[in-house]
C-alpha cells in the first residue's frame, strides 16, 4: 500500500465519538468561566475547542498504538483495518505524537495556563498507554490517573477565562468521581481480552463484581455530590433535580446489569444509559448557565 492511503487510514482511526464525548467537561468548564460572551471569547473559544479534540485525539490514538503494537486490538474495527492494510504500528505513533504537537500548539496560542494543563493531561496519557509505563495494568493507580485527568479536563476548560480556584475545583471534582467511575466500567467491558492477555486491570485482580459494586458506589457519591453542589450554589440550584431523577436510574440500571452477570454485551448496554444521564446533567448545564 502506498503511503498516501496508509496515512488516510490512519486518520480515519481516530475514535471521533469517543473523543467528542470527552469534550463535555473542558466545554462546561469554559461555560462556567465564561463571564460575558464576547467575539475575542468565542473566537479563543473555538481555538479552544480544536486544540482539546487534538490533545484526546492524541491520547486515544497513543492507547491504540501502545494495543496495536501488541497485537492487541480491543475490537477496535479502525485498529483492525490498519493491521488488515499492513500499517505499521509506528506511523500511527508518529501520528498522534504530531496530533499532541499540534494541540499544544494550539494552547500555547491561548495561555500558558492552559498549555500546562493540556501538558499534565498528555503526561499522564504516556503514563497510562505507553507500554514501558503501562500504568493501565497497575491496579487501583490506573483508576488515579483517570481521577487526576478527569479533575484536569474540566479545569482545562475552566482555565481559559479564569484563574484556578476553590470554585472551579469543587465542580473539577465532580468530573474527576464520574470519570473514574467510568473507567472501571470501560475495565468491566473489556474484561475478557484483558484477561487473556494478562493484562492486570482492576477488574482482572480483584474480579469483575468487586470492581463494579466500586463503580457504582463512586458513581452514587458522584450524584451526591452534584446534589450538594447545586444545593450550596457552586453550580445553578435548577441541577439539584437531575441527581434526585437519575440516582434511582442509575441504581436500577446496575442491577439489570447484575443481574445480566456483567457480560461484555451487558456493560455496554448500561454505559449507554448512564452516558445518556450525564449528558442530560452536562447540557441543563450548559443551558442553566448560558441563559442565567
Amino acid at each position: 500500500m502506498s503511503r498516501l492511503p496508509k496515512a488516510f487510514a490512519v486518520v480515519a482511526s481516530i475514535r471521533i465519538g469517543e473523543v467528542l464525548v470527552l469534550q463535555g467537561a473542558p466545554l462546561i468548564g469554559i461555560v462556567f468561566s465564561i463571564g460575558t460572551i464576547t467575539a475575542p471569547k468565542l473566537l479563543a473559544s473555538l481555538i479552544f475547542a480544536a486544540a482539546s479534540f487534538l490533545l484526546v485525539a492524541h491520547i486515544f490514538t497513543l492507547n491504540d498504538w501502545a494495543d496495536f503494537s501488541r497485537g492487541l486490538n480491543h475490537s477496535n474495527s479502525a485498529m483492525s483495518r490498519l493491521e488488515n492494510k499492513k500499517v505499521p504500528p509506528r506511523l500511527l505513533f508518529f501520528f498522534s505524537l504530531l496530533l499532541l504537537m499540534a494541540s499544544l500548539s494550539l494552547f500555547l496560542s491561548l495561555s500558558v495556563r492552559c498549555s500546562l494543563l493540556a501538558a499534565g493531561i498528555a503526561t499522564l496519557g504516556i503514563l497510562y498507554s505507553h507500554p514501558l509505563l503501562n500504568f493501565k495494568s497497575i491496579p487501583i493507580v490506573s483508576s488515579l490517573v483517570h481521577f487526576v485527568g478527569g479533575l484536569l479536563h474540566f479545569l482545562l476548560g475552566y482555565a481559559l477565562f479564569s484563574a484556578i480556584d476553590e470554585h472551579g475545583l469543587l465542580i473539577g471534582s465532580f468530573f474527576a468521581v464520574t470519570f473514574t467511575a467510568g473507567h472501571l466500567n470501560q475495565e468491566l467491558r473489556d474484561f475478557d481480552l484483558d484477561q487473556q492477555t494478562g493484562a492486570r486491570t482492576n477488574a482482572v485482580v480483584f474480579g469483575k463484581r468487586i470492581v463494579f459494586m466500586t463503580g457504582l458506589i463512586l458513581f452514587t457519591i458522584s450524584y451526591i455530590y452534584l446534589f450538594f453542589l447545586a444545593w450550596t450554589g457552586v453550580t445553578p440550584r435548577s441541577v439539584a433535580i437531575l441527581p434526585v431523577l437519575l440516582c434511582p436510574v442509575h441504581i436500577v440500571a446496575s442491577l439489570h446489569a447484575l443481574k445480566a452477570k456483567l457480560t461484555s454485551k451487558s456493560i455496554r448496554r448500561f454505559q449507554a444509559l448512564y452516558r445518556v444521564n450525564y449528558a442530560l446533567i452536562g447540557l441543563t448545564m450548559l443551558v442553566v448557565l448560558l441563559y442565567r
